[in-house]
């Protein structure tokens, strides 16, 4: 019994050593998330619950806006579907990589936002599939503390939050470096932005789902060539 409280207790301490990287961003943001909600006219408390059961960064600020504008629940319902529908591809790719017990299985589906795929792909070795659930559930905690300061001082105190907003492109940026560093594969760096400044050009309005099909397609064949080479 004492070895399995140890192995726990060593599970969740580098598992929490795991997601500094993601408190950096998630903090700060959930920060300007919560001030912003409160500023809106909205409650702390659904601003907590926005972050317990939608926990999507960028469907989050989306509804800002639009609670602020009174639009039905059916018009969040959809945005958050298509703002989130890449998560969908997470998924996918991490289908041998899931937990066998079932809460644990749906709590993952739910809570793999892109820095949590994007920290789960660059490990290695790779967390196990309980590791990756805890990871989530600690990223998410996160998220859910930097609401809660956020609304907090929405309530409290006359600051500007001004800025803070570029928390989550440096994150990004540092993600983007480590995924390199795991990889060494250039193509994701390459076709990702030339395909968000064509879609942009071409059609500004939906560049960003346009980029991530085209970057789907370029992995699909990237794949293709691979197993091909590798045969």
């Amino acid at each position: 019994i004492w070895l399995l409280v140890c192995q726990g207790i060593v599970l969740r301490l580098s598992t929490l050593s795991m997601s500094i990287p993601v408190a950096m961003g998630y903090v700060p943001l959930g920060m300007v998330f919560g001030f912003l909600f409160v500023q809106a006219g909205g409650q702390w408390y659904l601003a907590l619950a926005a972050s317990l059961l939608v926990y999507a960064g960028a469907s989050q600020f989306a509804m800002i806006p639009m609670l602020a504008a009174g639009l039905p629940v059916a018009s969040l319902a959809v945005a958050a579907l298509v703002i989130n529908l890449r998560h969908a591809f997470y998924g996918l790719s991490l289908l041998d990589s899931q937990p066998r017990h079932r809460l644990k299985r749906l709590y993952l589906i739910f809570a793999l936002t892109d820095e949590t795929y994007s920290l789960v792909t660059t490990l290695s070795p790779r967390p196990s599939p309980e590791q990756m659930a805890l990871l989530a559930a600690v990223n998410q905690a996160w998220w859910v503390f930097g609401t809660l300061l956020g609304a907090w001082l929405g309530e409290q105190l006359p600051v500007s939050l001004v800025g803070l907003e570029f928390a989550l492109a440096a994150l990004f940026a540092v993600l983007t470096v480590e995924q390199w560093r795991a990889t060494r594969m250039w193509l994701p760096l390459v076709v990702a932005p030339v395909s968000y400044g064509l879609m942009a050009w071409w059609w500004p309005e939906q560049a960003l789902l346009l980029a991530m099909a085209v970057c789907l397609v370029a992995s699909l064949l990237w794949a293709g060539r691979a197993n091909r080479g590798a045969a």
